[in-house]
């Protein structure tokens, strides 16, 4: 029993100090950076006349002009802070993925079933959420970005209930079903519903903490895991199951005092509640009356009464080209997430180490803990530094370094599954290796994705186009969590881990080919970002400039 209670004290602790670090972080972080940032290039502006007469640098003049607006004294709005506390929108999915890690392996012990359907049981959440992030585009666009997140998280709580509950494997199947119908929604609505609210200056910072959220969740998820195994099997990995639905329950509350989205607004004919609202979030009158100026314009005329007509063929029948490169790199960057391997990783990393030679099962959650304070930790340090380095040098990184971390995660195994000894050494380059996997993941994929699915696409196709894009996301995480321990057993863990390095060396020559940088641009700027690869050569020319 004082095992556990130390256990439960350091959850607490460790969450409000993360908690406090990340507003007092941002708060500094944003005060500085448009403070002397705006300042700085708008001074480099206007010592380059030629600098004015480029189309796309005048954008970027007009948005630099809004930068500077923000540069206030006081850029961090109350307003801010109510949206960092509720922006962990994915906490259902991030709740799910931590402790099903630790549940998986002992239902598979309590319930005797097969590593086939372990598989299933894993990746029918991804597999459905496919089904949510499918309808949660024409959803959010019908009811508004809001009460879509409050469908999301009572389908989640349902779906919690349900396996928490559970007499058998089939009801257990079945509340993974409905939890992962609520995770689509999930996965679409919160990177969207955030970069929508967010300014230009600090949106990859707001928009990547649903994936910070994910990762501390995940973590949590880790702890009490660690913390039931003392429990018997049948009444512990039903607690892990049913208490990861209870923070759908805040969420759903807590998302009815925020604001309804000012984009969806507009598109909805309502330009004085969206007034209203960028009022409330921006810092200035004049700030408000740009952003409203902006998204007024991307709108387009006469936007009352619209309810995404033809959004589909814009998309996929007639697109233009600029919709089309948008199209391919947010695809791109959604399927090279997934096919890395990573929510496979974390959720067969128990049965991964047992392959080692470790045994206990405190040891085996224990390395699960190491491995998650691993991942929120580098999370963070990615969201704070979004906007300061770019999406596209921090996305090469993370997954140059994925490449060679799951290489040395395969020598490791490797290593380990031909040694009847196995050696230490192996095992701690096992360990080190899927710590610095999933820590690069967490610089890189982990939350650009988010962030560049949801910021890239006009505004009237910014739903269902970030809705395509998850769906490809969901469907892949549900192809990899049913097919990871099936191949791993035909090629072995370690030949699984080289085939995710080779799969890696292949994303990071994608980025470097197709991906420009969208780093300060505005939401409504984006189209013309992808015009043609002059522009991008631009764009990236100018973020080694702004580089510090």
């Amino acid at each position: 029993m004082g095992k556990e209670l130390i256990i439960w004290i350091w959850i607490i602790v460790y969450v409000v100090f993360f908690f406090l670090f990340s507003f007092h972080t941002l708060s500094t972080l944003i005060l500085t950076r448009t403070t002397n940032g705006g300042r700085q290039r708008q001074t480099n502006l206007s010592h380059s006349p030629q600098h004015l007469h480029s189309p796309l640098r005048t954008s970027r003049f007009r948005h630099l002009h809004s930068s500077r607006l923000r540069s206030v004294p006081h850029s961090l709005t109350p307003f801010s802070f109510s949206l960092i506390s509720l922006i962990d929108h994915n906490l259902p999915l991030d709740a799910d993925i931590g402790v099903m890690s630790g549940a998986a392996l002992l239902i598979r012990e309590n319930l005797k079933i097969s590593p086939l359907q372990e598989e299933i049981l894993v990746g029918t959440l991804n597999v459905f959420s496919l089904i949510g992030s499918l309808a949660s585009g024409k959803t959010s666009d019908c009811i508004g970005r809001r009460y879509t997140i409050v469908l999301a998280s009572f389908t989640f709580l349902l779906g919690a209930l349900l396996m928490g509950l559970a007499p058998s494997f089939a009801y257990i199947l079945c509340g993974r079903m409905v939890a992962g119908i609520g995770v689509g929604y999930a996965l679409m609505i919160a990177p969207l519903y955030t970069a929508e609210l967010s300014p230009a200056m600090t949106r990859g910072f707001l928009t990547s903490l649903p994936e910070v959220f994910i990762t501390v969740g995940i973590l949590l998820g880790y702890i009490i895991n660690y913390s039931l195994t003392s429990l018997s099997q049948h009444i512990a990995w039903r607690l892990m199951l049913g208490l990861a639905g209870l923070p759908a329950i805040a969420i759903a509350l807590g998302v009815i005092a925020m604001p309804e989205s000012p984009c969806w607004l507009v598109m909805k004919g309502r330009i004085p509640h969206a007034k209203r609202v960028l009022q409330r979030i921006s810092t200035t009158p004049e700030e408000a009356e740009l952003r409203l100026h902006e998204i007024t314009k991307a709108a387009g005329p006469n936007p009352d009464n619209w309810r995404g007509q033809g959004v589909w063929k814009d998309l996929l029948i007639r697109p233009t080209r600029p919709i089309r490169r948008m199209l391919v790199t947010a695809i791109g960057i959604n399927f090279f997430m997934q096919a890395s391997g990573n929510d496979a990783v974390i959720y067969y990393c128990p049965e991964v180490f047992r392959a080692t030679g470790i045994h206990s099962k405190k040891q085996l959650f224990g390395v699960n803990v190491i491995m998650g304070i691993a991942k929120s930790s580098f999370v963070l340090l990615s969201a704070l530094y979004l906007d300061r380095f770019g999406r596209r040098p921090l996305l090469l990184l993370g997954t140059f370094g994925m490449a060679v971390s799951l290489s040395s995660l395969g020598l490791g195994s490797r290593i380990l599954e031909e040694s009847t000894s196995k050696p230490l050494w192996a095992v701690v380059l096992s360990i080190v290796a899927v710590c610095a996997d999933v820590s690069f993941f967490s610089i890189g994929l982990g939350p650009i994705t988010w962030v560049y699915s949801s910021e890239i696409f006009p505004s009237r196709l910014r739903a269902q186009g970030s809705s395509l894009v998850i769906s490809v996301n969901r469907l892949v995480s549900g192809v990899v969590s049913m097919t990871f321990l099936t191949i791993s057993e035909k090629i072995t863990f370690a030949g699984m881990f080289f085939v995710l390095a080779g799969i890696m060396v292949v994303a990071t020559g994608f980025f470097y080919v197709f991906m420009p940088e969208t780093k300060g641009k505005t939401l409504e700027e984006m189209e013309t970002l992808f015009e043609d690869n002059d522009n991008n050569r631009y764009e990236k020319k100018e973020t080694e400039m702004d580089a510090p």
